[in-house]
């Protein structure tokens, strides 16, 4: 599903990313979005971060410690403190990010003293089709 939501972005002129956010307790999605930063004109429009929202609202509670984010690329650093500040319980990514990455890259905020909750991590996941999509899209506008 991340990956279908990573295309579409892509089909809209955003940046090639797509998040799933998944009720672990339920077993049910709660929230699927593709970046939307041109669209909203919003440079927090992640992926990441319109799932959290929509899954915030749904279950109606700021934090969502039971859920697990399926993202197509490592997130960024405003994404990754935003998981820990929602005190996500896992986060699965595709592609890693060694330019931008917050999570095994770049700042790696969940290894910080001050980092208020970490989730369990798990990369690489589908890496070669979540990189796939990033590449394509760049040549194009190179």
């Amino acid at each position: 599903m991340a990956l279908a939501e990573a295309r579409a972005a892509a089909e809209r002129g955003e940046v090639p990313v797509g998040a799933v956010l998944v009720d672990g307790a339920r077993r049910a999605v709660l929230a699927a979005a593709g970046n939307e930063v041109e669209a909203r004109t919003d440079p927090t429009a992640h992926a990441e971060m319109l799932v959290i929202r929509a899954g915030a609202e749904a279950l109606a509670t700021p934090r969502l410690t039971e859920c697990d984010l399926y993202v197509t690329l490592e997130p960024c650093p405003m994404c990754a403190a935003a998981l820990s500040f929602v005190r996500i319980r896992r986060l699965y990514y595709g592609a890693s990010d060694p330019k931008g990455g917050g999570v095994e890259h770049g700042p790696r905020i969940y290894d910080h003293e001050t980092c208020h909750h970490a989730p369990e991590v798990y990369g690489g996941i589908d890496e070669e089709r979540a990189g796939a999509l990033l590449k394509e899209f760049f040549k194009e506008r190179r």
